[in-house]
């Protein structure tokens, strides 16, 4: 199941819906068979959505405090990871912004009518003040944030942590090979998860079509399209301001990457086609010095389709629930985004982790994210392929804004043998592109 987790969720959706119409048009609407059949239907995805919440605290923990560790002496690549970094930020407030204004404009969650049986949303959305917000960050203490799975707090946490283990060098070395472990279980404890989500979307699809009928649907399909819409939009801006640095280079980094772009699609997983981008960017004349460097940064920091997919769904699980999130609050839910999605790449489906802390924090109906299940594999397919793209346009530039940038390869051709140099090596070895020097 795990090797076709794609395809039997494909499964668990066509039974799903087979199943919820059925009792949909079986069972007139008041029956009581009815309300019970939902319940127990519901209870797949409850429990799925249980197992969810389980896991984020250790694993926000164990990550972020491994990779900020793992980093080690970087003041060699200062300026280099500066860039990046900066890169990074501003592409993934870009990304949280646009997902923001576009899912309010469409409004692709309106009218679907459900309701929950909880009392979030609008009272403790109303406290939630920028002074309430900032104080909130803050833990008082690391263990009841990790019991109340506050995402913040365990980030704050997490980063004086992983700071704290590089200061103290050899002495916290017992404790970083503790969180590399832990980081490591939780994502194969992760991978246990998710061999339940194709109970869960049969559960969830089945349950709300039950109740609702098949008019839902259309709900689905509105947010599928609108975020794939969305998704080109953010496309066309990443290789307009690649143009900026490349010129017409751009285009052909675009051909480069279309087999990576064309393997992450296919298997809805950025890492999987991390290997080849790296051979199509040796290709396309990035010394590996630098994409050695930036892009398993890039996966942990510069995730682009996720960032636009978590402002579409946090707001999408809203609309659905007729709550309405003043224009304030979405400015903090997206400030939240921003920081709670960095370090937990690689994950599977990690993006509902973070949703599910985020709906947490703002009040929202965390049952919501049953709603996505069956469509969620489809939106991870446009999501990883961006991320590739934003990656692959950051290395680039940043290569050509160091001139290092190299005359392109045959895109087919043999790979060069990977320089062991780091990015402090600067030029020395390299075969520079002159057309870097012509202006």
């Amino acid at each position: 199941m795990g090797k076709r987790l794609t395809l039997y969720i494909i499964i668990g959706m066509v039974l799903g819906l087979i199943v919820g119409w059925a009792l949909h048009a079986g069972l007139p609407a008041g029956d009581p068979r009815l309300a019970q059949w939902t319940e127990y239907l519901k209870l797949l995805p409850d429990v799925f959505l249980k197992l969810i919440k389980m896991i984020i605290a250790p694993l926000v923990f164990a990550t972020i405090v491994t990779g900020i560790a793992g980093m080690g002496d970087s003041a060699a690549l200062g300026r280099i990871g500066g860039k990046a970094l900066a890169w990074f930020i501003s592409a993934s407030l870009i990304s949280l912004a646009l997902g923001l204004v576009l899912v309010n404009l469409f409004q692709p969650g309106v009218g679907a009518g459900l309701e929950t049986g909880n009392d979030l949303g609008t009272l403790e959305m109303g406290e939630l003040t920028l002074h309430h917000f900032i104080l909130e960050i803050f833990p008082s203490s690391a263990i009841d944030a990790m019991a109340q799975n506050n995402i913040l707090q365990i980030l704050v946490f997490s980063v004086f942590a992983g700071v704290g283990l590089t200061a103290i060098g050899e002495k916290g070395a017992i404790i970083v090979t503790v969180t590399e472990a832990l980081a490591e279980l939780m994502l194969q404890i992760t991978g246990y998860v998710m061999r339940f989500a194709p109970f869960a979307v049969f559960g969830a699809l089945a349950s709300v079509i039950a109740a609702r009928g098949l008019g839902i649907i259309v709900t689905y399909g509105v947010l599928v399209t609108e975020f794939y819409f969305a998704m080109l939009l953010l496309w066309l801006l990443l290789f307009l301001v690649g143009a900026v640095f490349l010129r017409g280079r751009i285009i052909t980094l675009f051909r480069y990457i279309r087999e990576p772009l064309l393997l992450s699609f296919s298997t809805a997983s950025s890492e999987a086609s991390l290997p080849k981008l790296f051979e199509q960017l040796d290709r396309f004349g990035v010394p590996r010095r630098i994409s050695g460097f930036i892009l398993p940064l890039g996966y942990s920091f510069n995730l682009d389709g996720s960032m636009i997919y978590m402002t579409f769904a946090s707001m999408f699980i809203a609309q659905a629930y007729g709550i309405h999130v003043p224009i304030g609050s979405q400015i903090l839910m997206l400030l939240t985004l921003m920081v709670s999605s960095k370090g937990i790449a690689g994950v599977p489906r990690a993006s509902l982790v973070v949703i599910a802390a985020t709906l947490t924090q703002f009040g929202l109906p965390v049952e919501g994210i049953a709603l996505l299940l069956g469509v969620d594999t489809f939106l991870d397919m446009g999501r990883s392929a961006t991320n590739v793209v934003g990656n692959a346009v950051a290395t680039a530039v940043i290569t050509r804004s160091e001139g290092m940038l190299q005359p392109p390869m045959d895109p087919d051709a043999d790979a060069l043998p990977s320089p062991s140099h780091t990015a402090s090596d600067g030029r020395r070895g390299l075969n520079i592109d002159p057309e870097q020097y012509e202006s």
